[in-house]
């Protein structure tokens, strides 16, 4: 019997969860794996991957805002909803493929999918023998240690709301330079991190965003981030291998 990995892709707009998605899925189907790509997404206009699995030939958001009568953000609420009220229907799609790997590409909005209930009702309800979030910080948002740190909390809500083992991608790795180096040195070493803090807030600021660091590190939330280009595929090989040790055990990483 097939064992089946899910990983959930999450992350701010823009910060690459479809590219993501689709460098992933070519990972695994260029060693041989069965992997799919599912687009959860009913708004997007257009992947730059083929989608195996896609919601919007179930759920369409111009459907949804004529039918309804609703503008875009009432129309992506009500959409969420409708994704999960036909989970059944997905679920039995995916299961046709009979896949070893099925790489969920989540809507745009974190909070869409991550704070409502359809959210949770779709990560519980999908069949799988593993399941493991990817979270992805863009280097592009993380500009300064409070952006980081604003960043890192809603990376460990995510993965708290979800209940799910998790891991915090730094994307666009191939071109975000000098910054990428930065978030990486303060993801590893408080000093740093505390040092470029104290010269971007006043005293009580640096206060409070260096408590919150410290318990972020103490609960080991954001303590590893995996730099991945999902153009360049660099990276990669170590992200998969995080995935494997989570949802097998670390079984059939090869590079």
């Amino acid at each position: 019997m097939t064992l089946v990995d899910t990983i959930f892709v999450t992350g701010t707009a823009g910060s690459g969860k479809s590219a993501l998605t689709g460098a992933l899925k070519k990972w695994y189907t260029d060693r041989g794996e069965e992997a799919i790509a599912v687009n959860l997404d009913p708004g997007v206009v257009a992947t730059p991957y083929e989608p195996d699995v896609d919601v919007r030939t179930r759920v369409d958001l111009q459907d949804v805002m004529e039918k309804y009568g609703l503008g875009p953000n009432g129309a992506l609420v009500a959409a969420a909803d409708l994704v999960a009220a036909r989970l059944g229907e997905i679920q039995e799609e995916i299961d046709s493929y009979s896949a070893e790997y099925v790489i969920v590409d989540t809507p745009g909005q974190t909070e869409l999918f991550a704070f409502r209930e359809s959210g949770e009702y779709i990560v519980k309800g999908l069949a799988s023998d593993s399941k493991t979030l990817l979270f992805l910080l863009d280097p592009q948002l993380a500009t300064t240690p409070g952006n980081f740190l604003s960043i890192a909390l809603l990376s460990a809500s995510v993965g708290l709301r979800l209940s799910l083992p998790r891991i915090t991608v730094l994307t666009k790795r191939d071109i975000a330079g000098e910054a990428a180096k930065r978030i990486l040195s303060w993801s590893k070493d408080s000093a740093a991190f505390e040092e470029a803090l104290a010269r971007t807030r006043d005293s009580d600021q640096y206060s409070l965003y260096s408590e919150l660091f410290r318990a972020l590190r103490r609960l080991s939330f954001g303590a590893d981030l995996y730099p991945v280009s999902s153009a360049t595929l660099e990276g990669l090989v170590a992200l998969v291998g995080e995935i494997s040790r989570l949802g097998r055990g670390g079984e059939e990483l090869s590079d």
